[in-house]
């Protein structure tokens, strides 16, 4: 797959890096037992990861069913299960360092890694809580590293409410926990700028999708 990617100017290290997470946060608690973690720059160096996650990946389009029709999902996906290698070292060394971190809270490990790659500014993903699994009913987490342009990601109440804004940019990392997925939703909404392709990689504890 062919998608256009200008090296970051402002990410000037060659080698990619993960920084430190203990004392970095200032923790956002929000309405109804939520709180959100966010922590911009996390990764440095992710040139490098974010063009293995362009040509490496095997992506897929989806579609779904939208009234009286099936439309493509805007953006494309892939997801690893625990067992599966993850296209650069630098994921699981992150996906360990945030159990690692956040495990004493979560009580468990994070797993599962998916991704979500957004070609440009017309791919999005509509408001939504990740309550497919175990969220529905329980306190979890969902951490977000991002990769490539930024883009807003939007919080609100569920049912609506006023909305918060956090702009995701290249190796920027948010931590979405407490109720989080149950009493607040979250988007990446269209943007008539240009930008360039950004990749979310979301890990998950298992069960929790």
């Amino acid at each position: 797959m062919s998608v256009a990617h200008q090296p970051s100017m402002f990410d000037l290290s060659d080698e990619p890096a993960l920084g430190p997470l203990t004392g970095r946060f200032a923790r956002r608690h929000l309405d109804g037992g939520a709180w959100v973690d966010f922590l911009p720059g996390w990764v440095t160096g992710g040139d490098e990861v974010l063009s293995a996650l362009l040509h490496e990946v095997d992506w897929r389009a989806d579609r779904r069913q939208m009234y009286d029709r099936e439309v493509d999902v805007p953006r494309l996906l892939r997801w690893y299960a625990g067992h599966e290698t993850l296209p650069h070292p630098l994921l699981s060394d992150a996906r360990e360092r945030l159990s690692a971190h956040y495990g004493p809270e979560l009580g468990e490990p994070f797993v599962t890694a998916g991704m979500c790659l957004y070609r440009d500014g017309r791919d999005s993903v509509a408001w939504h809580g990740d309550t497919l699994g175990r969220s529905a009913t329980e306190d979890t987490m969902v951490a977000i590293v991002s990769f490539g342009s930024a883009r807003n990601l939007m919080l609100r109440p569920r049912g609506g409410g006023e909305s918060l804004r956090f702009p995701l940019g290249h190796g920027d990392l948010i931590v979405m926990g407490g109720s989080c997925q149950r009493t607040w939703e979250h988007a990446i909404p269209k943007t008539a700028r240009q930008v360039g392709p950004r990749v979310s990689v979301q890990f998950r504890p298992t069960g929790v999708a």
